[in-house]
This record gives structure tokens, sequence and C-alpha cells, in this order.
């Protein structure tokens, strides 16, 4: 019997992975799937996590839990940001090592990588530049965890693996106003000025960064697939083993037209505004996602068709997402 946590599984990428867990029983009999909501193990406190690891002695960790949020978050928030993700991913990877996991999955962010990396993203840039001061707290914590799991694999043999994905979205994404990412933010903005009948509708920054979006069930599904083929790929791969590796669609798209499409998909006919005196972030942010591709996996959820998914799912769940 094969026992599965999932650390943060009602967040989106969490909720993903849990549901193709769950439609996976099924088929596999031999599996059991541990969870704990954040009353029942707050994962910043070590000695509780350290309990919850000998007691249930999990096989295969999955670290989804995090501290996330789009830039007024990181800027509003960074030493809660730091603390909270630096403090989960050491409690979660050292305990699960001291209880016997020998195979784990951390979820990082296409952040890690220098605000001047060379377009693509590959996984080499990590460390080779500066960060993006707007989320600069947020990449140096998961840094810190794609190295603790290197570490790891490299003294004890472990595998223990990092999966980089870009900006995700998807049903269980945040649509609160302020903290939310770009895409859940926009959708909302723009039902609700479908609704309101407002004329026009703002949106940060000059519009022209460029964006890579990946549907969180391709994520989930993307995630499994390393944990599953991970040993044995590498161990046939002729290249240097790398801890981390992308996850994307290898396509992109600027902010502004984004705005348009997801205009076009709620049904909102005014005017999109930019704001040039708020923050653009980073100029372009695409993964290359070439290693993953050479383990024949790909994205096949299309963004028109993902932000039409994404739209329904909080239409009809808009009592019970996160606002």
């Amino acid at each position: 019997m094969t026992r599965i946590y999932v650390a943060g599984h009602r967040g989106i990428v969490g909720g993903a992975i849990l549901r193709q867990l769950h439609a996976g029983q099924a088929t596999c009999k031999n599996m059991t799937l541990l969870t704990r909501t954040d009353a029942e193990l707050d994962l910043t406190d070590q000695s509780a996590v350290r309990q919850f690891m000998r007691t249930e002695r999990p096989d295969v960790v999955i670290l989804a839990a995090a501290k996330v949020g789009g830039i007024h978050a990181n800027n509003t928030y960074p030493a809660n940001v730091f603390y909270e993700n630096l403090m989960m991913e050491c409690n979660v990877i050292h305990e699960a090592f001291a209880a016997g996991v020998t195979r784990l999955l951390q979820l990082g962010s296409s952040c890690i990588y220098p605000r001047a990396a060379s377009q693509p993203m590959a996984e080499d840039a990590l460390l080779t530049g500066v960060l993006e001061p707007t989320n600069e707290p947020y990449a140096i914590a998961k840094i810190a965890g794609i190295k603790l799991c290197e570490s790891h694999n490299r003294k004890h043999g472990t595998d223990f693996c990092s999966v980089m994905p870009t900006n995700l979205y998807g049903p269980g994404d945040n649509f609160h106003p302020e903290n939310s990412h770009v895409l859940p933010a926009l959708i909302r903005r723009f039902l609700e000025a479908v609704e309101d009948s407002t004329e026009h509708v703002t949106i940060w920054g000059t519009g022209a960064p460029r964006r890579e979006f990946l549907h969180v069930d391709d994520m989930a599904e993307a995630s499994l697939f390393v944990l599953d083929l991970l040993k044995s790929d590498y161990e046939a791969n002729t290249e240097p083993m790398l801890s981390h590796i992308n996850v994307g669609t290898g396509e992109d798209i600027s902010i502004l037209d984004l705005a348009k499409l997801i205009a076009r998909t709620v049904g909102f006919k005014g005017e999109i505004v930019t704001d040039p005196s708020k923050p653009d972030g980073t100029l372009r942010k695409l993964m290359d996602v070439t290693r993953l591709a050479r383990m024949c996996w790909r994205a096949r959820i299309g963004l028109d068709d993902g932000i039409a998914y994404a739209w329904r799912w909080f239409l009809y769940n808009r009592d019970t997402a996160r606002t």
C-alpha cells in the first residue's frame, strides 16, 4: 500500500493533484491518500510536522502548500511570504526525510529565475542573476527549497524533485481583488463589470509584459508524471541531472491581450484602460519546457478553453471560491 501525503490539498494545485489521485484510486486500489487542513496541521510548526510524519509514515510526499499572491500581495506582506514558505519547505522536506520518505515533489514557481534571464528560461538559469524585486522574498524561499531537495539527493540518494510551474489558473484559484494573480483577478473584474454595466475596466501597468499561463489540471498531470518517471528517466538520461524541472506551455501572451481575451470570454464590451503608474513586474517570463518535452509530456489545455473553464467554474462557485 503506497501512502501519499498531499500538503496543501485545498489550494489550487494541491486540489487538482488530489482530484487526479482520487480518480487514480479507481484503477489503483493500492493507494492511500493523506491530507490535513491548516487547522489540523500547521506546516510552519516543526514539531507538529515531525509528529505527523512519524505517525502517518507516508511513502510519497507532494508539497503543494505555499503562501502565494500577485504583485500587490508580495509587496504588502514580504516578510510573511518569506517566512511561511521557508518554514513550510524546511519542515516538510527535512521531516519527510527523517521519517524515511525517499520520494518527494515540491512545487515552486517561475519567479525563481533572474529578472533578466534569457527567454525562454531554462533550468540552468537558476542563480545566474538578480531576481525581480516585486517577488524576491517568495523566489528566495522557493530557491532554498530546491537546494534543500538537491542536497538530500546528493547526500542520501533520495528522489526529491522540484517542479517549477509557470503562472497557473483554474478551479480552486484565488479570486481576491487585491491578493490574487493576474488571470483570476481579471476574470472577476470583467465579470463584475458586466454585471454592473461598467463602461471601462482598468488593468495594472502598461499591459506590455508577456506571461505564460498553464491550466492547473495540466500542472497536476505533469506533477504526477514526474513523480512516476523521474528516477527511471534520469537514470537513462545522459544529461546532467537537475533538481528542478520547468512546467509550462512554451507560449506566452501580453497582459493587454490576455485582458482582451478574458473580456471576450465573459462578454465585456467596454473599454480596457491601462494604468502605467502601477508596476509591470518582469517584462517577460517564458519557460523553456524542452526537458519535460523530452520526457514525453506536453500541456493539453489551450488558453482559450482554459479561461472559459476557469470563468465558468468561478461563475458557479462564487459562494465557496476564495474571494
